[in-house]
């Protein structure tokens, strides 16, 4: 006999053989066992979800003598009709290729016989949504008023694209995909079968590839089967799909997530220059990270994603380093250009592009990017830094302090450009300079350095700080902020922004604030914005605390400053407005 495929051979013949479907499998048993036939059935899902297996079930049950809990019998005469091929009691159509109207005018006429030697003449229908809309009118007084002994099965993946006049005249069954569980216990059961031999992560990894669908699934174990002689391991399941090598692919990811973008990119061209597909490339990626993922937020995370202990402690690793706005933010842009690709005469540039922006968010301006930069900038914080004095010459926090009281003090205003210039993930990023009584000047950051904690030295015990002691630190700490002269906004907003960075919890604000326009109104200094979101967001109580007590840090009251949509007027401008009408009541006041 000749050989058969795995979802051939092991497609089931019963309703307790089919995997999960257990809503549609319970209605289909109780209407065989109570004789409730319907006329037509619709039967709609993802592939390879047993919607054609149940059909040809269902349409042997309803013409068995005798049901053995829903499904046929094999043994009574009508059994042994339905086991000949020359049969046509049940007929299965493919729509895709009889889509036209005469197929179905031929259908109408054949249906009015009666069966041969069952009781019902079953038509199966598959792929119904490839009908042409004649085809579905010539079709449709028939559905709907067919003969006492005819009995409707249509069958369809996108049954969106069947019209609502068709819909309305079955019994509708939506099937779902088989969860991974149920999937792996299939194949189990399918490789005992046969006699191969495999171990547990390459069930997992087949099972994960099938994604819901059993008849994927069977197809790519048919292909593992042919493809190793002895065990079945997780190694011989990649190499079948095709998939990159994992360690490459941690490789690649990791460099992303630390927003190496050299490194990412030079990964990346290795993958591509070894033949590798861009699309399976991106699936991986989009894997990997999903895994690092499910290994930072579950607790049973190996469990989970079944993995090998070795690639599993290297996810692990990964995710637990891993900043999650960065994780988010990667695993949206690969998965933006997945779709791209497929309609791009120039996927490689797409996949390109996208690695330079998921590994680089200094190039980016939306909010996960600058979330991403803020967070890399507060971890750099918490490890210490690496600094560069004047001088040029690269030394730690603590060198640097010690050195730097002979370099000459220069009073500098940062402007907002400068607030952008640090690269993403470098130690440097938004980092608040050293105080200048500390320093005795300015301190750069370097971004090319990686971390090096500061040397801590042991603070005094209280006892041992005298009150003039305290007073003295008081004031040092004051005035390790600069403060700017009335008048000059551009000093005070740049004073402004370099306390309001000092402040804890401050990350978003900081970025709104770093975009907001800005004047001295008089005596006031006024924050301006254009966004009632964003005005809003700035309104929030705990919001404004932070704007106030870092206007406070600089020498400015809450009376000083004042934040405002611009556009609008402003509560006290109204109310002059209203004095001067009435004390000027003859006089015409307009407002420009």
């Amino acid at each position: 006999m000749a050989y058969l495929a795995l979802y051939r051979a092991f497609r089931p013949t019963t309703l307790d053989g089919v995997v999960r479907q257990e809503h549609v499998v319970t209605v289909l048993k109780n209407q065989i066992a109570t004789g409730r036939i319907g006329h037509a059935y619709l039967f709609c899902g993802p592939r390879g979800t047993g919607k054609t297996s149940i059909a040809k079930i269902f349409a042997a049950a309803i013409n068995c003598e005798d049901p053995k809990n829903g499904s046929a019998c094999g043994k009574c005469a009508a059994c042994k009709a339905l086991a000949d091929p020359s049969n046509l009691d049940i007929s299965e159509i493919d729509a895709a290729s009889n889509n036209g109207v005469d197929e179905m005018r031929d259908l109408r006429e054949k249906v009015q016989y009666p069966p041969v030697a069952c009781r019902y003449k079953v038509y199966i229908i598959d792929e119904v949504h490839m009908l042409s809309p004649g085809a579905f009118n010539a079709l449709l007084k028939t559905l709907e008023e067919p003969p006492a002994h005819a009995v409707f099965i249509l069958a369809t993946t996108e049954a969106a694209k069947i019209p609502a006049t068709i819909l309305s005249r079955c019994m509708r069954f939506d099937f779902k995909l088989i969860p991974q569980a149920d999937l792996e216990e299939r194949l189990r059961f399918v490789f005992d079968k046969i006699g191969k031999k495999y171990e547990a992560e390459a069930i997992s990894a087949i099972a994960r590839a099938g994604a819901g669908s059993v008849r994927d699934m069977l197809s790519i174990a048919d292909t593992c089967v042919s493809y190793s002689s002895g065990a079945l391991t997780y190694a011989d399941v990649t190499a079948v799909l095709g998939g990159a090598d994992f360690s490459g692919v941690a490789n690649f990811c990791e460099a992303v997530l630390c927003g190496d973008g050299g490194r990412a990119f030079e990964s990346a061209e290795k993958f591509l220059s070894a033949g590798k597909s861009v699309g399976v490339l991106i699936k991986d990626i989009m894997n990997f990270f999903n895994s690092c993922a499910v290994a930072k937020l579950c607790r049973d995370g190996k469990n989970i994603l079944a993995l090998p202990d070795e690639s599993y402690a290297e996810v692990e690793r990964i995710a637990k380093t891993a900043d999650p706005h960065a994780l988010l933010r990667a695993t949206e842009i690969f998965a933006e250009v997945e779709q791209s690709v497929k309609y791009s005469a120039s996927p490689r540039v797409l996949f390109e592009t996208a690695v330079l922006k998921a590994s680089m968010p200094k190039t980016d301006y939306d909010i996960e990017a600058l979330l991403a930069r803020i967070s890399a900038l507060e971890k750099a914080i918490e490890t210490g830094v690496v600094v560069q004095n004047e001088g040029g010459r690269v030394e730690t926090n603590a060198s640097a302090a010690e050195k730097a009281v002979a370099v000459e003090p220069k009073e500098t205003v940062p402007s907002k450009e400068e607030y952008d210039e640090p690269e993403y993930g470098s130690v440097g990023y938004e980092e608040a300079p050293p105080d200048e009584e500390e320093t005795g000047g300015n301190v750069y950051f370097d971004s090319s350095f990686t971390p090096v904690p500061p040397v801590k030295k042991e603070p005094p015990k209280a006892a041992e700080i005298a009150p003039p002691e305290r007073e003295k630190e008081t004031k040092a700490a004051v005035s390790s902020v600069r403060t700017a002269p009335i008048g000059d906004a551009k000093a005070t907003f740049g004073t402004f922004l370099r306390y309001l960075r000092k402040t804890g919890k401050s990350g978003v604000v900081f970025a709104i604030c770093m975009d907001l326009d800005y004047a001295y109104e008089g005596d006031t200094f006024v924050l301006y914005t254009e966004s009632e979101t964003i005005y809003r967001s700035l309104s929030k109580p705990e919001h404004y605390a932070l704007i106030r007590d870092s206007f406070a840090g600089v020498g400015i009251s809450e009376s000083g400053f004042a934040v405002r949509l611009k556009g609008k007027q402003s509560d006290d401008f109204n109310k002059r407005v209203e004095e001067l009408k009435e004390t000027f009541g003859g006089v015409k006041i307009e407002i420009k």
